[in-house]
């Protein structure tokens, strides 16, 4: 279809949304995410249905968008490629929580941690818009672009 190869052609970064419910986080990379609105400050990710992260924010009401840098294209894979219900994705990647205790990847560029807005059912995927409640840039390093043929 045309219309995918026209997307593609639109330039998005990558990052990894992060999750916490109880005990148990998870994350998955994702490529659809968005500024929405200033006052408040509010940011939108898209998660298909069905993944573990997309449960997750639905029970927990908590997000983070972790942007990732050029160099980290095996990160984009390893959160991408693989199912949080069979691996346990953080196990060899180093974190820390801020105000929502969702996980902030310590060698990301950047982070939005995020409250739950609202949501909105969207084909496939649900769009999850978040209240950013904390934010910081933690680096000067380029931000990771997607290619859709690389990271999921």
């Amino acid at each position: 279809m045309r219309m995918q190869e026209v997307i593609e052609k639109v330039v998005n970064g990558v990052g990894v949304v992060t999750s916490r419910s109880g005990d148990k986080v998870n994350g998955l990379s994702v490529a659809w995410m968005s500024q929405v609105a200033i006052n408040p400050p509010l940011v939108m990710v898209a998660i298909g249905k069905g993944k573990y992260t997309c449960d997750m924010i639905q029970e927990s009401k908590v997000f983070a968008v972790n942007i990732l840098s050029s160099r980290q294209v095996e990160l984009a894979k390893l959160f991408g490629l693989q199912s949080g219900r069979k691996i346990d994705k953080f196990s060899k990647v180093e974190y820390e929580t801020k105000k929502t205790r969702c996980p902030i990847l310590k060698d990301c560029v950047a982070y939005l941690d995020c409250r739950l807005y609202s949501t909105a059912e969207a084909g496939d995927h649900v769009l999850f818009i978040g209240e950013v409640v904390d934010a910081q840039v933690k680096s000067k390093e380029q931000p990771l672009i997607y290619n859709s043929k690389e990271y999921f």
